[in-house]
């Protein structure tokens, strides 16, 4: 089969088939945007996390976790393309299968970044036209978004400890884009206390529906300690998943707006 050498957001120089035929994703938001390319066919393994589409979690062969492949199953599967990422996946785990198989991997910590990614992704699997599209519908989707007026907020994504989302990520890039400021201005995923939060003293607190699975008790709680905070929950997927889903978020993050 013939092959093609390509560069993924890493840097890292990789041998891919020219059409790859055997795909697997051990990503979440990359699985749901190669559904949207349309590769029902090539893609033969996800992950166990990977929920959208639904049909997939049951039909296509689930290697794992994310941060926990079942390296038989892939060498079963026999994989001619590996699509990854940086900050969701492990490096132990990315170096075993490259030594094996093609390893794609994303880098994603801005709106631009994930617009690249979808472009690449679109170019590895020959369905460039497609993620073109696609990039084109989010960016119309983004600019439609009306203009709200600056409010700081405080993205938490798990508990005992608290983390948030600080500068850095793709979870900002995604809250300055829809006009919100990020009052962490710490780098990637800190862990904060109380006081520290006190300290930020945010307008807004959202709490996340991943990867801590927060809900309406969490909301009562933390509204408690931090009375001066209006406290939302939110769908993280929207707010992290870097795929296809972004022709959505725009519309969800308008519904949320209302909500404030």
């Amino acid at each position: 089969m013939a092959s093609r050498k390509t560069g993924d957001q890493l840097g890292r120089e990789v041998l891919l088939p020219s059409l790859p035929k055997r795909i697997i994703s051990l990503v979440p938001s990359q699985t749901e945007l190669l559904f949207n390319l349309g590769l029902n066919q090539e893609v033969i393994g996800i992950t166990k996390f990977c929920v959208h589409p639904n049909q997939w979690l049951q039909k296509k062969t689930v290697i794992g976790g994310t941060k926990n492949f079942w390296f038989d199953i892939i060498d079963e599967l026999q994989p001619d393309l590996i699509i990854g990422n940086k900050e969701e996946n492990y490096l132990e785990g990315i170096e075993r299968l490259s030594k094996k198989y093609p390893v794609w991997l994303s880098d994603v910590t801005s709106f631009e970044n994930s617009l690249e990614c979808i472009r690449l992704i679109g170019g590895i699997t020959n369905k460039q036209e497609e993620a073109n599209s696609l990039v084109e519908r989010i960016q119309l989707n983004f600019e439609e978004l009306k203009e709200i007026e600056p409010v700081r907020v405080l993205y938490l994504i798990w508990q005992n400890p608290w983390m948030a989302a600080g500068s850095g990520t793709f979870i900002d890039s995604l809250l300055t884009k829809i006009g919100f400021t990020n009052c962490l201005e710490i780098e990637r995923y800190p862990t904060l206390t109380d006081i520290q939060i006190k300290d930020l003293n945010p307008e807004l607190i959202f709490l996340s529906s991943e990867p801590y699975p927060f809900s309406k008790k969490h909301s009562k709680v933390v509204s408690q300690a931090f009375p001066n905070s209006n406290v939302i929950l939110v769908d993280g997927e929207y707010f992290s998943w870097f795929g296809s889903r972004l022709v959505h978020a725009p519309s969800y993050f308008e519904s949320l707006i209302r909500q404030i």
